[in-house]
């Protein structure tokens, strides 16, 4: 696979990402509508934390988020369950959009290099950037429902 078409991918869908969760007012990021598990601040925490174990972790490379973020927007994990204030939203947005320029710095050249075993079944540090692209595609959803929930209220 093409280096710039992997990162072009990452980039275009973290783009959008960023762009929906620029729409929610502050007053509503922890809001959590009817039908829902989490809140829009959960989410920019989620994406980050999963970015960078699918990225990192499952490419046995160091991570540089702080451990207490795994137990706070882990696969699982809900505003519901939290022992602690999570960081700052800004803070989150700052890491996501930083994110994608260490992603890119990092493995720019070892897209081809081969992984452990996951649950993704990627075998590839580039199959594991599609795989992020794909969880961020998920939460592109979910998050902009939660959007026309939290607009029409």
């Amino acid at each position: 696979m093409r280096n710039e078409f992997v990162f072009e991918l990452l980039d275009s869908r973290l783009d959008v990402l960023l762009r929906l969760f620029g729409e929610c007012p502050e007053d509503k990021r922890r809001v959590i509508p009817e039908g829902f598990n989490n809140h829009l601040h959960w989410h920019v925490g989620h994406v980050l934390t999963v970015t960078e174990f699918h990225v990192f972790g499952l490419s046995n490379q160091p991570k540089v988020l702080p451990e207490r973020y795994q137990a706070l927007f882990a696969y699982g994990t809900k505003p519901a369950d939290w022992q602690e204030e999570p960081p700052a939203w800004e803070l989150l947005i700052a890491q996501l959009q930083e994110q994608r320029f260490m992603i890119r710095e990092s493995q720019q050249d070892k897209l081809d290099l081969p992984v452990k075993p996951n649950f993704l079944k990627a075998e590839t540090v580039d199959e594991l950037i599609v795989s992020t692209v794909l969880h961020m595609l998920q939460h592109i959803g979910v998050v902009s429902a939660i959007l026309k929930v939290l607009k029409s209220s």
